[in-house]
């Protein structure tokens, strides 16, 4: 598609007819993409370090999942597999029950969403549980449906006005070592924000009326936040314990965005549901839950589904999507970029005091951008700023947390060390034109 448009004029077609409620994070208009470079409608070229909130884990226009989607386009868009099934969408289901991190037998159903993802993951943990509450974490996100909506922590802009929201959701502290809630230092601490779930469940919800927990490995949105090794062990063993399920929200962390294809692996920890989107189809919309198969099978035939889940198209681009993983080996790439980002944003602390904390697993990492590190007030004008920086000079990077102070990284793994380089230089250059 060629166009005579220009980034001003498309803003003003978007300022009269798309609604103002729908934000975006830069003001260029894409053209085309390949792997790590985003070109907009006037030819500027830019470095993309946010991937499409980590969609674009195999980068822009893989020419294998562009190839995919042509072929399925070429024989069926959908006949709805609640009527007429097809092999892809069985073919990666046994995917990913494959991939899914521990030994218990898997089952997997399709929807469209993240989102979509998380309220199918509550519903089947509520039929097979029998029990109505959901604990969600402090910094979490799990959407913007009326389910995801209440489980997400953060109010503006994700929920200011948009409620009421969904009954028999509670929230606790999450292992936030930066901020600790508890004003304790790891590992001294023996993650006591672990073994405060036993608290909750006398003085906030009982364990005998709560279905499930619901947690982000890493979490995302809410400043990539990736709590201590033994953490989740601590709270699977809780859980199991009193009867309770886990849900691994793992949206953004999955499909090799850690360095693993679920960052639970790195935990060691089997969840008994995992929602997974984003990346899974390279841009397609697709989402699943993969569950424990006792757990995902106790809901009775059509309980669950939907139009359009599991789209053929979006299956085929999700199954490219595994083969390029495996073909390009990209998570030992993924593994090589977290270690050059994390040495790299080591260094830049120990250069740039405004730079209070550097943490993630593999490439999904952050730097928490502070005033002082003493005070750890929030730098939330200059992260602006140096989002903005970046942007002036052809690099694409997102702000993130409570505060809008932590700057994340979501490139394509497929992503070149000349580009990366770049990209870091850039950054580099940022922090001392903002005065820091």
């Amino acid at each position: 598609m060629t166009t005579s448009q220009t980034n001003a004029s498309l803003q003003e077609l978007r300022t009269t007819f798309i609604a103002k409620g729908i934000s975006s994070a830069t003001s260029s208009y894409i053209s085309h993409g390949r792997g790590a470079l985003l070109t907009d409608v006037e030819g500027n070229e830019y470095i993309d370090f946010a991937g499409g909130i980590a969609v674009m884990n195999v980068g822009h226009s893989h020419p294998k999942v562009v190839q995919a989607i042509k072929d399925q386009a070429e024989k069926f868009t959908h006949t709805c597999f609640m009527v007429s099934p097809y092999e892809s969408s069985v073919t990666l289901a046994e995917k990913l029950c494959t991939e899914m991190p521990g030994d218990s037998p898997k089952a997997a159903m399709f929807a469209n969403s993240g989102a979509e993802a998380v309220e199918n993951a509550v519903k089947i943990a509520r039929y097979y549980t029998k029990k109505p509450a959901i604990i969600a974490f402090d910094n979490g996100f799990h959407g913007r449906t009326l389910m995801g909506m209440t489980l997400t922590s953060k109010i503006k802009p994700y929920k200011y006005g948009l409620g009421p929201f969904a009954p028999e959701v509670y929230r606790m502290p999450f292992a936030y070592c930066y901020r600790c809630p508890f004003n304790k230092q790891y590992p001294d601490c023996e993650v006591a924000c672990a073994d405060h779930l036993e608290y909750f469940f006398i003085n906030h919800v009982a364990a005998e009326q709560t279905a499930a927990i619901i947690v982000e490995p890493v979490q995302g949105e809410g400043g990539f936040i990736a709590p201590p090794r033994e953490y989740f062990k601590k709270l699977k063993s809780i859980c199991e314990k009193n009867n309770v399920l886990m849900i691994a929200d793992e949206i953004q962390t999955g499909i090799g965005r850690t360095g693993y294809m679920f960052a639970m692996e790195h935990y060691g920890v089997e969840a008994d549901l995992t929602t997974t989107a984003k990346s899974l189809a390279a841009g397609m919309p697709l989402s699943a839950v993969v569950g424990k198969k006792e757990i995902m099978d106790s809901v009775h035939p059509s309980g669950i589904g939907g139009t359009y889940g599991g789209n053929p198209v979006a299956c085929e681009a999700a199954l490219a999507v595994f083969d390029i993983i495996e073909s390009e080996d990209l998570l030992n790439r993924a593994r090589e970029l977290g270690s050059v980002l994390n040495k790299t944003f080591l260094t830049f602390q120990e250069k740039y005091d405004i730079i209070g904390d550097v943490r993630g697993i593999g490439p999904m990492i952050a730097m928490e951008l502070v005033q002082d590190r003493q005070s750890k007030a929030p730098a939330t004008e200059e992260t602006k700023a140096l989002v903005n920086y970046c942007f002036d000079k052809g690099l694409i990077i997102l702000a993130c947390g409570s505060h809008g102070n932590i700057l994340r990284f979501l490139m394509p793994l497929v992503i070149t060390d000349e580009q990366l380089q770049k990209g870091m230089d850039i950054i580099n250059d940022g922090f001392s034109a903002i005065g820091q």
